[in-house]
């Protein structure tokens, strides 16, 4: 119970916070808006109640495979674009971060190997770093014609390197835990 407080926080955070005036522009807010949620709140409130592991049952493949889906999905123009015109579509879409969030690390944190569960951690800190990467490297604005906003690549460029700073470490220390977790079993004893 001890990370609910924080886990509190990160949501205050998310959903409450003044980010685009932080910034001073909208990419680089929702990003960072979309990280809390999948790479801080989720983990947190997976670990501060594990009682939702439990009732949740997700498979670690499945909860993998979901948020996976799920941010490549609302990260495609279309998608993104009714996110950040239309506020039904932007609630839509940060409660399937945070649900998405929830999956993955309740299916990695609750998997019966723990080996199976940094795999999946892994796997999403490597796709998170694509996306990141991508939004970083590339020339043009890939959401300003759908959005109806002025190019900032500046600004797309920031939020795909907060993407890179807080997702890809935090899934990738997750990982290690997990693979340290596993190696530190006595054989043939089950997490």
């Amino acid at each position: 119970m001890a990370v609910l407080a924080p886990a509190g926080a990160a949501l205050a955070l998310a959903w409450g916070a003044p980010l685009e005036d932080w910034f001073g522009a909208a990419f680089p807010a929702h990003m960072l808006t979309h990280m809390t949620l999948v790479a801080c709140a989720a983990p947190l409130i997976v670990l501060s109640v594990p009682s939702l592991v439990r009732r949740m049952h997700v498979p670690v493949l499945a909860g993998a495979a979901a948020e996976f889906a799920i941010v490549w999905g609302w990260h495609l123009p279309v998608l993104h674009g009714a996110a950040r015109l239309d506020p039904g579509w932007g609630f839509a879409e940060q409660a399937m971060f945070l649900i998405g969030g929830l999956m993955v690390w309740a299916g990695a944190l609750g998997a019966a190997q723990p080996l199976a569960g940094a795999g999946a951690l892994l796997l999403t800190s490597m796709h998170m770093t694509l996306l990141g990467a991508l939004l970083v490297l590339s020339g043009n604005d890939l959401y300003a014609a759908i959005c109806g906003t002025s190019p900032d690549v500046g600004g797309q460029r920031l939020g795909g390197l907060l993407m890179l700073g807080i997702g890809t470490p935090i899934y990738l220390a997750g990982g290690l835990w997990l693979t340290a977790r596993a190696l530190r079993l006595p054989d043939g004893e089950v997490a």
